[in-house]
């Protein structure tokens, strides 16, 4: 008869075998080995009205969906993609990436309705580059997503990039391909639409519009590419624009000294904004805020940017009493004026979950605490099918326990509620959403730009760790796959 000793050893091993045939069977589940494309990936989300979309025979490429090739362009640029030691002010220098020979890139101008051509070079970005146009609603082949939309562009290679502005607003575009390192280390830049109703010539100050670029160099903050504050000579009375892009990876904080307007989020107008005084405005990573400011008959009035950054408005040689972060936030769940919106959000086509949590597990062979959507780890995440022109409802809710800036590509969101609290204010439209931990947000879209779309965290070390999803057309399919003979990256 075995002793109680032989017995335990037997019952350990017993155990420890299948631990082992457990996560043996984690590790062949949820590991990618190789090369795959997203039409692989995950299944069709269950809607809340249970249609599936089955695919169809008149498939349609990501490839073909393009802006005009006939339509001559009103703006082209070249932007030269460099991997070179950057010197940065107030930081100095760093083994990172230029546009054009600076980081940030230069700012990309036009006017509401321009067709913009941007001829792309990568000359040695050995990783190879794509550019992504942050917020803007591009076709889908201009969509700069390596192994999605495109192969990402090698050394020595060059992609044309074509699409309308089709909203004036402020943006920035960057790399989609090994985004969590080269975003960080300096490949992007600002864009700026002007409205087509405006007879101010584009670039031009007569409106005191100021970009405020926000990025973090080798952990220091640093306001349009250098670590110091800045000054806007504005005439007594006169009213600045001030657009604060946060490329960073975490939440920018935005106050002033004296009373300022949120004009824009996202590229789009808020509706009767009111004075801000007192309170704190939050910009997700990856969002942008455009606000104004009035300059003070007399003296200067501090506009506090993120990151101990300062933009000094009116009065250069004026000084200013300090202006300590308000404990308040402004809620832009209520800021501005309620209008209708020009869709019923009511009675949507599709209802999508989009629960964020955590769990042990591997990616690409690498073991670890990772996202999961739905309760499923990637590539095993839902795959949100539309059709064109549908009416979608998402219910963003975040267990995870941090914090989500969530960015949809090729289209904007109008926030309906969090928490369970109705909108009441301006229609709040956003490509980037911060989803704090524990809150439920519903968000609603047009499906109007078909292809296939990222929707993930813009944390990107987050999207690395398996925070992303897509949005899929009905009917389109991509000829691009991840990783393989040409790298793809596209985190």
């Amino acid at each position: 008869m075995p002793s109680r000793r032989d017995v335990f050893r037997w019952v350990l091993t017993g155990v420890a075998l299948s631990t082992a045939a457990a996560l043996g069977a984690v590790a062949w589940s949820s590991t990618l080995r190789g090369e795959y494309s997203v039409m692989d990936m995950g299944g069709d989300a269950a809607a809340s009205d249970g249609h599936h979309h089955a695919g169809t025979a008149s498939a349609i490429s990501v490839t073909s969906l393009t802006a005009d090739p006939d339509r001559r362009p009103d703006v082209r640029i070249r932007l030269v993609a460099r991997a070179e030691t950057v010197d940065i002010p107030g930081v100095g220098p760093i083994e990172g990436y230029t546009v054009n020979g600076t980081s940030p890139g230069p700012t990309i101008r036009a006017r509401q309705g321009d067709l913009v051509e941007v001829e792309f070079v990568n000359e040695s970005v050995t990783a190879g580059a794509t550019l992504h146009w942050h917020g803007m609603d591009v076709p889908n082949a201009a969509d700069g997503v390596a192994g999605v939309t495109q192969d990402a562009v090698a050394v020595g290679e060059s992609f044309t990039y074509r699409f309308e502005a089709a909203d004036a607003g402020t943006y920035w575009y960057h790399s989609h391909q090994v985004s969590h390192e080269q975003v960080e280390r300096g490949l992007f830049g600002a864009i700026v639409i002007a409205p087509a109703r405006s007879s101010t010539a584009v670039g031009s100050r007569a409106e005191q519009d100021v970009v405020a670029l926000l990025h973090v160099y080798a952990g220091r903050h640093t306001l349009n590419g250098a670590a110091q504050d800045t000054h806007v000579v504005a005439a007594p009375g006169a009213r600045v624009r001030v657009r604060v892009i946060n490329t960073d990876q975490g939440t920018a904080s935005v106050w002033s000294s004296g009373p300022f307007r949120v004009v824009a989020t996202d590229g789009h107008e808020v509706v009767s904004p009111s004075d801000v005084e007192g309170q704190t405005v939050r910009i997700p990573a990856g969002g942008r805020l455009d606000v104004t400011v009035v300059a003070p008959e007399r003296g200067a009035v501090d506009l506090h940017v993120g990151g101990g950054r300062v933009i000094h408005i009116g009065d250069a040689s004026a000084s200013t009493p300090p202006a300590p972060q308000p404990n308040r936030s402004l809620d832009l769940l209520a800021y501005g004026s309620s209008t209708p919106l020009d869709f019923d959000a009511s009675t949507p086509d599709r209802i999508f979950d989009y629960v964020i949590g955590r769990r042990w597990g591997i990616i690409d062979g690498r073991p670890g605490n990772f996202w999961t959507i739905n309760g499923h780890m990637f590539p095993d995440v839902p795959m949100f099918h539309v059709r064109d022109g549908e009416v979608v409802v998402m219910r963003l809710r975040n267990e995870s326990g941090e914090v989500h800036p969530m960015h949809l590509h090729g289209h904007h969101v109008v926030v309906l509620s969090r928490n369970g609290i109705s909108a009441s204010g301006s229609p709040w439209i956003v490509d980037s959403l911060d989803v704090q931990a524990g809150e439920r947000y519903e968000i609603a879209f047009v499906a109007d730009n078909p292809g296939i779309w990222m929707d993930h965290c813009h944390t990107l070390p987050h999207a690395v760790d398996g925070l992303t999803a897509h949005v899929m057309y009905e009917g389109v399919t991509t000829p691009f796959t991840i990783g393989g003979a040409r790298g793809n990256r596209p985190e």
